[in-house]
């Protein structure tokens, strides 16, 4: 054994002395401009408010900074008017899809069913704005958009389920307080990731006295672990497969007489199906007989355009991002996984998977150049930050409590049982392989909700994808059933 050699005393060779360097953080208090747009024949003034709130440890120390854009109607009675807190989901993306996508006063010009439009990018007057309905603040969290923790050392504390609950929920705390909304009704809309923070939400602030009159959940993923492609996990290879014959009917690859039918029943019969005989065959595993697997295979193949031998050799097991690839692979295009109506151009024909997600790519330079510009040319932002529109690294670094994903289904149920008044509307798309349709309805019809309150809870479609608000036809039907939502539920009636 070696000779153990005294402990030398060294000291950190980054100029710290063992402290941790703090980060820049925006540093500034809100800055308020003031607006005017006309939506619909109605001209709507406005005040915007952007900046961070610090979120303080117990001896007034800043940990984070939350940044933040809100937009308060003229002329209102704050007290009285509804407001709705927004953000998206990731782990790790900012509020920007929601905010210049759907919800806020200014939309990112796409073309008009969602594909990127050539350079040099804008943004316009968001017809579809909520903002007649309801003042809305769009959230970043800590890691995401002009947010930070004040150390490194600290980001782990915000990177997992319960800090980001808790930091969001000290957020929308600090905002009631400080606008003095406390008053108001109040709505929660999350996207995606958004929808889990939101549901934890729900559940945590109904305890603090917080309770909300509406929850809308875009493009659901209420348990994490329904999505997950994962060994020993058949669920997501049932789950999926009518978002399989979605896309495989929008590309034109099914057989006559199924690409003739309206999607909604074509559908209705495939996810029949998906949770009868294929359900059955995927438990059965290995004891599944040839004849069985085969006529399984068959109908598998009928239904998502695939050849009967790469389902067969793929065990009746069709993975997102195999399908992704396979689907119009002779093409030598892949289809989008937020929205599978975009195809993506594939270098190789004989890879496994894509090279890249086409409908994220289509989205990340125009959202990305319109912001940085609004924020700092419309709101008064002037910062050299780096606005992280969707962090890689919050979401390499984000830590599932001991490995398990969570699932929020049940907290949402304990809030509506707390609060019988909250209402919930879901927004699906039909070509989101992100947060499947029939994934969704699997997380609502598990969250064991009392049938007195089942009718709390309404679920609407749209013929797009993940983030559906991108085609200005489904884009205009949101805003209808939001418009109709809002009301009924601001209004308290049962």
């Amino acid at each position: 054994m070696p000779e153990e050699k005294p402990k030398e005393d060294k000291k950190p060779s980054d100029g710290t002395d063992g402290k941790e360097k703090r980060r820049a953080l925006l540093g500034i208090e809100p800055v308020e401009t003031r607006h005017e747009i006309e939506v619909r024949g109605k001209r709507l003034s406005y005040t915007a408010r952007a900046g961070a709130i610090p979120l303080k440890d117990p001896v007034g120390e800043t940990e984070a900074e939350i940044f933040f854009v809100a937009y308060e109607l003229d002329g209102a009675d704050r007290g009285k008017r509804p407001l709705t807190f927004a953000f998206n989901g990731g782990p790790g993306s900012a509020a920007i899809w929601l905010h210049m996508g759907a919800l806020g006063p200014k939309r990112v010009v796409m073309d008009k069913e969602g594909w990127m439009p050539a350079p040099p990018y804008r943004y316009e007057v968001n017809a579809h704005t909520w903002l007649d309905q309801t003042d809305l603040v769009f959230i970043d969290p800590v890691g995401t958009g002009f947010s930070r923790a004040a150390g490194e050392n600290l980001d782990k504390k915000f990177w997992n389920f319960k800090g980001d609950i808790e930091s969001v929920g000290e957020f929308i705390r600090l905002y009631l307080t400080r606008y003095k909304r406390w008053t108001s009704p109040l709505f929660l809309a999350g996207e995606s990731y958004g929808t889990t923070r939101a549901a934890g939400l729900a559940g945590h602030l109904v305890d603090r006295g917080i309770a909300f009159s509406g929850i809308v959940l875009v493009s659901t993923a209420l348990d994490i672990g329904a999505l997950r492609f994962m060994p020993g996990n058949d669920l997501p290879y049932q789950l999926f497969v009518p978002t399989y014959a979605a896309t495989a009917w929008y590309h034109r690859r099914l057989p006559p007489d199924l690409q003739g039918r309206a999607l909604p029943d074509l559908l209705a019969e495939v996810k029949a199906w998906a949770e009868g005989e294929l359900t059955v065959a995927l438990m059965k595993g290995d004891r599944l007989t040839e004849a069985e697997r085969l006529r399984v295979g068959r109908k598998l193949a009928r239904y998502t355009g695939l050849d009967l031998d790469y389902v067969l050799g793929s065990n009746l097991r069709i993975e997102i991002f195999r399908f992704c690839k396979e689907l119009l692979r002779e093409e030598r295009r892949s289809v989008g996984r937020l929205d599978s109506r975009f195809k993506g151009v594939e270098a190789l024909a004989v890879t496994e998977r894509p090279e890249f997600d086409p409908s994220m790519v289509a989205i990340t330079p125009p959202y990305t150049a319109a912001f940085n510009h609004y924020v700092r040319d419309e709101l008064g932002i002037q910062t050299d930050l780096t606005y992280e529109t969707l962090s890689g690294t919050v979401n390499e670094k984000w830590e599932w409590d001991k490995g398990a994903l969570p699932a929020t289904g049940a907290i949402l149920r304990g809030a509506l049982a707390k609060n019988p008044y909250t209402k919930v509307l879901v927004a699906q798309g039909y070509y989101d392989l992100a947060t499947p349709l029939m994934a969704t309805e699997y997380m609502l019809s598990h969250m064991n909700v009392d049938p007195a309150l089942r009718g709390n809870i309404e679920v609407r479609y749209y013929e797009a994808g993940h983030m559906f608000y991108l085609d200005e036809g489904a884009l205009g039907a949101f805003r209808e059933d939001a418009r109709r939502f809002l009301a009924a539920a601001g209004s308290g009636a049962g």
